[in-house]
């Protein structure tokens, strides 16, 4: 039986990921990279596709799983008649080459324990070579070598094309596995010590968390939220990609099927905002060098995404062996949507870099000779249409969201020039774009008949991304328009409680069949609206259904089935969790603000 989408818990070593299921199966895992090829795909199809598990002999689902503290650790527990086990999953930070680490440990009683290991190299689609080496087991085919080892020694046996091993433990008793991967052509990497390095990273992740800043109400899914993008950063070069998984379905059964496994620059400006907010500088400092590196080049050439070191060809195909989750096809890898024209990415990374001179982060000398060049194409460029923030495969728009974030970008360039005038560039000169763009806007996206800002010029339908009109700053939270935009949005775009990002109902806007579930940053972005134009308790009230949604681990999707009641979309998604820590942390300072006020007044 397939698994829900959020019965999954996810481990990493901040290079790749893996998936867990309650069933104590990992099903998802891609060796060595974020994108690399999958070794274990049965998240997209089924055992046969690749997957790794380890449960109680004839158990299906566990009694009670948690992460350990604050740490990307994860503890699985079972309750069986005979007795109690747990299984503790991890990947440590590596030194060259990738582990996953199960640890079996007997809670209380004796339990006896099943395991099955199916490799399946590219995507589940080749059968590797096992043989015994070592006393270890080895699987080789093409590029690819896995290692796998216990300690204690547990007799393996080859079935169906899978190592599997019988085990008792009782209580106290330990016995861990270890999967290694390297290049097939070089020698077996150093063995690790899984006990030692259970510490090691329980260790590392107590210090990272310590350096939270967030003191707020919902400090346990603040941090959880950070944990996560942590574990989505792909720790040589600083990018974060959007989620560890590809073709996870926006709905069951559909074609909305993407690859996430890639660093949008869409998320670039709030991410690096959650990063600061928090207090962990070196990682928005990380975030702001890959962004420099990536975008360097001719402006003409700016991608909406890139890999995670920074790679620009990112082909989409489709892997017709992976039936899809739930039957959910195609299965693709890579992402068509790189070679898209989107405006918004400008302001983006003119927004980024300006929030990252602001917090203090040292500015890199040629970076701002690159924003100037990033104007300069923009200027002659934002009258265009393009296919907007979410991507569309319909025909080109004037897309709102995108003609805002032009302003963006011209507006930071004049912010940046007033705050050190010793840089060089001409402020009258943005000066003049931003307005003409804001009067421009301001003339053809806004409905008068409905007092709301519309997704397109001309267009009647709405768009989520009209509720960040007030939070870049192009116009105040008391303007008419945009409490007329808040109110039409929620009306028309409101699901079962939560938001849209728009309507897929004539399939004219994205050019696709079928629905999606409500996209979760989009509601997060709504409670911000709320808090902004006034309506702090419904801000909150929202927001707390919002974080009720999290799984068992604390864990979102990119969508929510409101009537299904269960997480869609790529898992765990970036931009959920940096909508949650935005609006915590927004609320948790109105709060702040509120007592301080109270107390002058008390006083």
């Amino acid at each position: 039986m397939t698994q829900r989408i959020d019965d999954y818990a996810l481990i990493g070593d901040l290079q790749t990921a893996a998936l867990v299921g309650r069933d104590g199966s990992i099903d998802w895992l891609c060796l060595p990279r974020f994108d690399s090829a999958a070794c274990f795909a049965a998240l997209l199809g089924d055992e046969n596709n690749g997957h790794w598990r380890i449960a109680p002999k004839g158990a299906t689902t566990c009694t009670s799983r948690r992460y350990v503290e604050d740490s990307l650790i994860l503890e699985t527990f079972w309750t069986t008649r005979t007795g109690t086990v747990k299984v503790v999953d991890f990947m440590p930070q590596r030194d060259k080459s990738p582990d996953v680490m199960r640890i079996v440990e007997g809670v209380s009683g004796t339990v006896e324990m099943s395991a099955a290991l199916r490799l399946r190299f590219d995507y589940g689609s080749i059968v590797p070579w096992v043989r015994r080496a070592d006393g270890h087991r080895v699987a080789v085919a093409g590029p690819d070598a896995v290692w796998l080892r216990s300690e204690p020694p547990v007799k393996t046996w080859g079935q169906q094309f899978a190592t599997c091993s019988s085990f008792t433990v009782a209580a106290r008793e330990k016995v861990a596995f270890v999967l290694t991967w390297h290049p097939s052509h070089e020698p077996r990497p150093d063995l690790v010590d899984p006990f030692e390095a259970l510490e090691l990273s329980l260790e590392d992740w107590r210090a990272w968390a310590a350096r939270c800043t967030y003191r707020g109400p919902h400090r346990e899914a603040v941090l959880r939220s950070l944990i996560t993008l942590k574990a989505l950063t792909y720790a040589p070069t600083g990018g974060i990609v959007a989620a560890p998984t590809t073709s996870l379905p926006e709905e069951l059964g559909g074609v909305r099927n993407w690859d996430y496994r890639a660093c949008w620059l869409r998320d670039s400006s709030l991410t690096l905002g959650a990063l600061l907010a928090a207090g962990y500088v070196e990682e928005a400092a990380a975030w702001r060098d890959w962004l420099l590196r990536s975008v360097a080049g001719d402006p003409a050439d700016l991608q909406i995404m890139y890999g995670p070191a920074g790679e620009r060809r990112l082909p989409e195909t489709t892997l017709p062996w992976l039936r899809g989750y739930a039957d959910s096809a195609p299965v693709r890898t890579g992402n068509a949507a790189v070679e898209q024209f989107q405006l918004d990415v400008y302001g983006e990374v003119m927004d980024s870099l300006n929030r990252a001179r602001e917090a203090g982060i040292p500015a890199e000398r040629h970076a701002w000779n690159l924003q100037l060049s990033l104007l300069g194409f923009l200027e002659s460029t934002w009258r265009n249409p393009d296919e907007g923030l979410w991507e569309v495969r319909g025909p080109r728009r004037h897309f709102t969201h995108s003609k805002v974030m032009a302003w963006v970008a011209a507006d930071r360039a004049v912010r940046t020039l007033e705050a050190d005038p010793s840089l060089p560039g001409d402020p009258a000169r943005w000066r003049a774009m931003r307005d003409e763009i804001h009067a421009e806007v301001c003339a053809k996206a806004y409905d008068p008949e409905r007092n709301t800002f519309t997704q397109s010029y001309g267009s009647r339908e709405l768009d989520a991304a009209t509720l960040l009109i007030p939070q870049v700053g192009f116009l105040p939270p008391d303007d008419p328009r945009v409490v007329g935009t808040v109110d039409a949005v929620r009306k028309e775009l409101l699901h079962g409680g939560f938001l849209r990002r728009y309507s897929t109902d004539s399939g004219t806007v994205d050019g696709l069949p079928g629905q999606e579930g409500t996209f979760l940053v989009c509601s997060f972005w709504l409670a911000d609206a709320l808090r902004l134009t006034g309506r702090t308790e419904e801000a909150r009230r929202l927001f707390d259904r919002l974080v009720s949604l999290r799984n068992d681990v604390g864990l979102l999707a990119e969508e929510y089935d409101p009537v299904a009641r269960r997480q869609l979309g790529n898992f765990p998604q970036a931009f959920s969790h940096i909508g949650l820590v935005g609006t915590a942390f927004a609320l948790a300072a109105e709060e702040e603000e509120a007592e301080e006020e109270a107390a002058e007044t008390a006083g």
